[in-house]
Formats: C-alpha cells, structure tokens, sequence
C-alpha cells in the first residue's frame, strides 16, 4: 500500500514538472513571437516641413503619416514617429534631440536646416549641428541606420551662400554614411500650384510628392 501511494506521489511530481517545462516553454516562445512581431520606430526629425505646417489634417498629410501609409501597404514592421516642429533651427534641434532619444530608434531621418539658410546663419554653424545631431543619435543607437533630407534656400541669398548650403548636406550625409536625399523638395519647390501661399510650405499634393522623393531612398534601409 505504502508502495503505491509512494509511486502515485512520483507520478504527480513528475506530471507537475512536465507541465510548468511546458508552461515555460510556451512563454519563452510567446516572448519570442512578440520581440519577432514588434515594430520598429522611424524617426522623422525636423521642421514645419516635416510637422505638416498648413495642412488641413496634418496627421494624416504630412510626409511622415503618407510614409507610413506606404509602409503599412506592404506590411513593414515599422512605425513613422513624426518629430517635426514649425520655425526648428538645426540649433534648436540639437537641445531638442536628447529628449526623443529616449525612446528606441531603428531608423533616423533627418530633415533640419531650411530655416536656417531662410535667417542667413553661418554655414559653419548649420553643418555643425547638423553633425552633432548625428553624433547624439550614433551614440545612443550605433545600430541605427541614418538618413539626411536635402535642402536649398532661393536664390537671393547669392551664390555663395546657395553653393556652400546646398554642399554642407551632402558633406554630412557623406561622412555619416547617411542615405541621401539631394533635394527633398525637388519637383515641388517653385511651382506655385504645390505649395501653399506663403510658396515655402507643399500643399497636400505637393507634400505627396516629397513623400516619393524620401520613399525612394527610404525604402532601401527598410529592406535592410
């Protein structure tokens, strides 16, 4: 009698074990499937341009929301983080950067400095903050992958000024190996039908076409 009480109290023991392995199992494989499924976060960081500035539905005009569209269409695991702030200098991005580093970033974009060339700042200065921009993102994320977007200012700000700005983004996107965009209001800029009555801000077709122009060289770190 003593004997199979014995065998039965091993028998439970052992069923008991083999169930919470299972349990185990199964949530080590929940977690797994989770981090596997989980998005990642593109952050856009810049200006009016980038916040979607006179649009009628910003949240849904702007670039960054028209990327995300794309995005979900082909059923990226990414999510479009809009970081734009209307009147943003790459100066008053560089204090601002700190406090959005605190959430992880996969993929950076970097769309800074138009009012700057707009207000006539040194160059100089404009490169490099742009550059220390950069330089907080690596150190926080070394793994992420970087992207800067273009800019010119008209030209009546004279030819040396309009070269020596246009240069300093490919400058930067160069030494960060950063995937480049020349230009990003390229198509747009100028034609009076695409942007807005101040002629700086693209309307909403004009902002569909900047979402192309960043798509087309987006697209290539997202399948990285």
């Amino acid at each position: 009698m003593n004997k199979l009480v014995t065998l039965m109290l091993i028998f439970c023991i052992s069923a008991g074990c083999g169930s919470n392995t299972q349990k185990t199992n199964e949530k080590t494989n929940d977690t797994g499937s989770s981090r596997k499924n989980e998005k990642k976060n593109i952050l856009f960081f810049g200006n009016s341009l980038t916040a979607g500035y006179g649009l009628e539905d910003p949240s849904a005009q702007s670039f960054p929301s028209l990327i995300q569209n794309k995005i979900d269409s082909m059923g990226l695991p990414y999510r479009a983080i809009n970081a734009g702030s209307s009147g943003e200098t790459t100066a008053g991005g560089k204090s601002r950067i700190g406090w959005l580093l605190k959430n992880k970033i996969d993929i950076f974009v970097l769309e800074l400095g138009a009012n700057d060339g707009l207000r006539g700042l040194p160059v100089a200065q404009t490169a490099q903050n742009l550059q220390d921009i950069v330089d907080s993102v690596k150190i926080k994320y070394p793994e992420a992958r970087l992207m800067l977007l273009g800019m010119e200012v008209p030209p009546n700000m004279g030819n040396q000024y309009t070269t020596s700005f246009r240069r300093i983004f490919r400058d930067v996107a160069g030494r960060n190996n950063m995937a480049f965009v020349p230009f990003m209001l390229d198509k747009v800029a100028g034609i009076p039908k695409l942007n807005q009555k101040d002629g700086i801000h693209p309307t909403a077709e004009g902002t569909t076409i900047v979402a192309d122009n960043v798509w087309q060289e987006l697209k290539k770190l997202l399948s990285k």
